[in-house]
């Protein structure tokens, strides 16, 4: 199997999000590269369920250290590890309280339609605000402290897609030895 973080971010004018936790799952899924799989990170607090799709887009780095996060819009469940073209609809920009503690980062999440989807390409109002209140409550075991700090749309959410992408190109140049 290969490393789904380093699959193309993009296909022509869609991104790849990779299903870590599929709609309806009462757990968060995390894809480990080491292992080469989808790991059960941790339940959800009680009653709580994803209202779609949750994964990552491939070959990015976010603000936090990880791919940057996605959610997909669908209408049924993808298993993990699927890869779903899909358009950027919306970015929820979010901060939260670092892991160590000090300060706090950015950890934005990419609101996706999939490809061929009839759905709108804009949120109302109050799917922003179901879903603002999901990323809260997400969390709640955790000590993250998440606040929303706002909305973007559509342009919005592909310039954060592009900033990442450049950064993972960034890490990946340095990482990379010398050819002399």
């Amino acid at each position: 199997m290969s490393d789904l973080s380093k699959l193309p971010a993009r296909a022509g004018q869609l991104v790849h999000v990779v299903v870590e936790t599929p709609r309806g799952s009462p757990d968060k899924l995390t894809y480990d590269p080491a292992l080469g799989a989808i790991v059960v990170s941790r339940p959800l607090a009680t009653g709580l369920v994803y209202p779609y799709d949750w994964g990552f887009v491939p070959s990015t780095l976010a603000p936090d250290g990880d791919p940057l996060d996605a959610m997909v819009l669908c209408d049924s469940p993808h298993a993990p590890g699927v890869v779903v073209p899909a358009r950027p609809v919306a970015a929820v920009l979010i901060t939260q309280r670092r892991e160590s503690g000090r300060g706090r980062e950015r950890n934005d999440r990419v609101i996706f339609a999939p490809e061929g989807a009839a759905r709108a390409a804009t949120l109302s109002a109050h799917e922003r605000r179901e879903l603002a209140r999901f990323f809260e409550l997400a969390v709640l075991t955790e000590d993250k402290d998440v606040v929303i700090e706002g909305w973007d749309g559509a342009a919005g959410a592909d310039a954060l897609i592009r900033a990442a992408e450049q950064a993972w190109k960034r890490r990946h140049a340095r990482a990379k030895p010398s050819s002399r």
